[in-house]
């Protein structure tokens, strides 16, 4: 048998071949060229992680000025910069990124891939992220603070903040074009890398869910640097498209950067629902019930997102009719993310249930989630909409949707894909604890804004009259518990997994879970899949 050269010159014979092919980089340049799916997909995780706990502290400062009335902690600009900088950060920052480590850590794994289609820009894609993220939190340190504009970078306080303003601008705009190149990336991995035999409708939710993400993306990133671009030539270059003095129209900006940031709620949601789809069918060990139906629902959901972007502004003087088909057009959007939730609860029924942890973050992201989706549809009647805009019902019914949304679904995720990541199981105690102590705080928190808003108390405000103080204790007590929680999280189930403390785990810990992923060891190895399994006719397990 001839010899063939490792990747060192070496002489490599029969089995010694795929050994050396393992090799890799040890130490920092493991991690600064990383071009292997798995190490990038960590690295995206855990630098949402850090951008949580960032955002997270800004959340803690926010409640903690809240707790009683009258000024406590801080004036109220840097409160105005504390509640902008917690949104874009936990946004852009926290949510998004860490759905990108799930796609490149598990699309490949799903679809039976050696890696993804363009490693050497996936590398480029996530080290784009720690220079915008350096800048948005130097911005507090800039001369005049942090923007201070709300998250949603409203002209025309936009055009009257300092010089921290270009920095959160330029930031975004980098944080765009990674997002851009990740979602290339991910659509050019999952229709053509494939393994033989999976046609797109054998293909695991989780890889439908964040095709579809990607497709939002590509079609909304560019309207935000629109918004913003505009925004920085209105403050630099005399142009006056969101200045009224010069003829220009604030309103505009909200329906350029609604039009963005309503299909970006779904891009924030969308993989999430992949995620359950993925949990709850292993845990109940039955089959997703109608699988076409969910990858349809996912699709409709995408394309209604483009038509409802104005009901955040139905109190900007819209004409009636406008108002009409915005809010027709919202409530219509509930339609199929009710056959989703229809279709977990169906596939649970009857099943043969236990409830592990990821399990138990699915079915209260369904219960969390659907609540939230209920505050929605309120905020959608238009009459009513005008009452409680800007109020805390909003962020009330905005943090059901996105924490217990987006984050549970994303710590359901963790827990279950974990001993796959790294090979030990987590401590089933402490994971149970995470999940009680993370679900009622976050209705502590959370819950009693509902009423706030009810009762008129307007968002972004640093003081407030003693009528709304007891609510207020309540929820500040509940966020700082909620942070707590978050922090157990990572030191006693993310860290010792990291160092390989615990149960080794089985190569399929989960009796009932499905997919390619559970055809290889635990952990993964660094290169999964170098040629392309055969697959049998359900398209989730591998023959021979």
């Amino acid at each position: 048998m001839s010899a063939v050269l490792d990747p060192h010159g070496h002489a490599a014979h029969g089995g010694d071949m795929h050994d050396e092919h393992h090799d890799h980089p040890h130490g920092w340049r493991r991690w600064l060229f990383a071009t292997n799916h798995k190490d990038i997909g960590t690295l995206y995780l855990l630098f949402s992680f850090t951008m949580l706990m960032i955002g997270g502290i800004l959340a803690l400062l926010i409640r903690a000025e809240l707790f009683q009335p009258g000024l406590q902690l801080v004036n109220p600009e840097l409160f105005n910069q504390f509640t902008t900088m917690h949104g874009i950060i936990m946004v852009f920052g926290a949510i998004m990124p860490a759905f990108v480590g799930f796609a490149n850590w598990m699309i490949p794994l799903q679809i039976g891939a050696s890696d993804m289609a363009f490693a050497r820009m996936n590398n480029f894609s996530f080290w784009l992220m720690i220079p915008a993220a350096l800048m948005l939190v130097a911005s507090f340190f800039m001369p005049g603070g942090a923007p201070a504009a709300g998250w949603t970078l409203y002209a025309p306080l936009t055009l009257q903040m300092g010089p921290s303003m270009d920095a959160g601008i330029f930031a975004m705009h980098i944080l765009g074009a990674s997002s851009i190149m990740g979602s290339i990336n991910i659509i050019v991995t999952i229709l053509n890398m494939r393994a033989p035999g999976m046609t797109l409708m054998k293909m695991p939710m989780f890889c439908w869910t964040w095709l579809i993400t990607a497709y939002l993306l590509i079609a909304v990133m560019p309207v935000l640097a629109g918004a913003i671009t505009m925004t920085l030539t209105d403050r630099h270059f005399g142009t006056h498209f969101f200045n009224p003095a010069g003829g220009g129209d604030p309103v505009m900006y909200q329906h350029i950067f609604w039009f963005f940031g309503h299909p970006e709620v779904y891009i924030m949601i969308l993989p999430a629902f992949g995620i359950i789809s993925q949990i709850v069918p292993a845990f109940a060990r039955k089959k997703l019930f109608g699988y076409a139906s969910m990858v349809y629902a996912t699709s409709s959901i995408a394309i209604l997102s483009f038509i409802v972007w104005a009901h955040h502004m139905f109190t900007t003087g819209m004409p009636v009719t406008g108002q009409l088909f915005f809010m027709y057009a919202t409530m219509l959007i509930a339609v199929p993310t009710a056959v989703k939730i229809f279709n977990w609860i169906a596939t649970m029924w009857q099943g043969s249930m236990t409830f592990e942890t990821p399990m138990l973050f699915a079915v209260g992201f369904i219960f969390v989630f659907t609540m939230g989706g209920f505050t929605g549809l309120i905020l959608a009647v238009a009459p009513i909409d005008i009452q409680l805009q800007d109020t805390y019902y909003v962020v009330a019914h905005f943090h059901y949707v996105l924490v217990a949304g987006s984050l549970y679904a994303m710590f359901a995720g963790v827990y279950y894909w974990l001993p796959k990541w790294t090979g030990v199981m987590y401590d089933e105690a402490r994971g149970k604890l995470h999940f009680w102590w993370s679900l009622i705080s976050f209705n502590v928190t959370f819950f009693p804004m509902h009423f706030l808003g009810l009762a008129g108390m307007p968002r972004r405000y640093a003081d407030y009259p003693m009528q709304f103080a007891d609510f207020n204790a309540i929820a500040s007590v509940g966020a700082f518990a909620f942070g707590l929680a978050q922090v157990y999280f990572f030191l006693f189930i993310v860290l010792p997994a990291m160092r390989g403390k615990g149960e080794p785990a089985p190569q399929k810990p989960w009796e009932g879970a499905e997919g390619l992923e559970w055809e290889v060891p635990s952990p993964a190895p660094f290169h999964t899949f170098e040629t392309p399994p055969r697959l049998d006719a359900t398209a989730t397990k591998v023959i021979g």
